[in-house]
């Protein structure tokens, strides 16, 4: 329902880019023909707008259907998904947390921002969901403050086989607006790319460690 308008934002607005020669180098040295900045978006009013109502739309589909509880509180992971978590807090009129990657070194040594009581439901914001990592140990770090999660919702997964594992492994179930093939999809549909290069990119959810070296990157 929300995919394509939110796959279109992202495209227009150059958050997703595609690219094969040369491709993009991930941090961890993976080569990949896309490449994704979700926090282009919140300098664009009517696109940010987008994706928090799309977001809210779906929390109060899953919650109708019984699918998930109401959260109590918005958490977003630091930094990306923060401003994305203020967004739909906001919007919803709920209490906000975010979560770092590590806890602090100094003062209080917090991993978890912000006010929560435990046995509070947090639902996880992400801007991306690349090997579902990140998120599983976002969640952790919320459990082990008592809170309780069960669902992260993203704007964008890249459908990587390895990300299925993570949130099954972790007991998390992901909500998406968009994903990888339906971006690229209507990347090819408007002529972003040709048949040959989209064939070369799909290749890439399926062997994302190795599809660089297969291309001879």
């Amino acid at each position: 329902m929300y995919s394509r308008k939110i796959a279109k934002n992202l495209l227009d607005k150059q958050a997703v880019m595609v690219k094969i020669d040369p491709p993009f180098t991930w941090v961890s040295g993976i080569k990949s023909p896309v490449y994704c900045d979700n926090r282009k978006m919140i300098s664009f009013p009517d696109e940010r707008k987008a994706v928090t109502e799309a977001f809210k739309a779906m929390i109060d589909d899953k919650v109708a259907r019984g699918e998930m509880e109401m959260p109590d509180v918005i958490g977003g992971t630091a930094t990306a998904a923060i401003p994305w978590a203020a967004f739909l807090a906001y919007e919803m009129g709920l209490p906000m947390i975010y979560i770092r990657p590590e806890k602090k070194e100094h003062g209080a040594g917090k991993q978890v921002e912000g006010y929560l009581r435990s046995g509070q439901r947090v639902l996880i914001v992400e801007d991306l969901i690349s090997t579902g990592g990140s998120s599983a140990k976002a969640a952790q770090a919320v459990r082990d403050e008592n809170g309780v999660v069960t669902d992260i919702f993203a704007i964008v997964s890249w459908e990587l086989p390895k990300s299925v594992t993570a949130f099954s492994e972790a007991g998390l179930k992901l909500t998406t607006l968009t994903g990888f093939t339906d971006i690229i999809g209507l990347a090819k549909e408007r002529g972003d790319i040709d048949e040959k290069k989209y064939d070369i990119v799909m290749e890439f959810k399926e062997d994302t460690a190795s599809w660089g070296e297969k291309h001879g990157f």
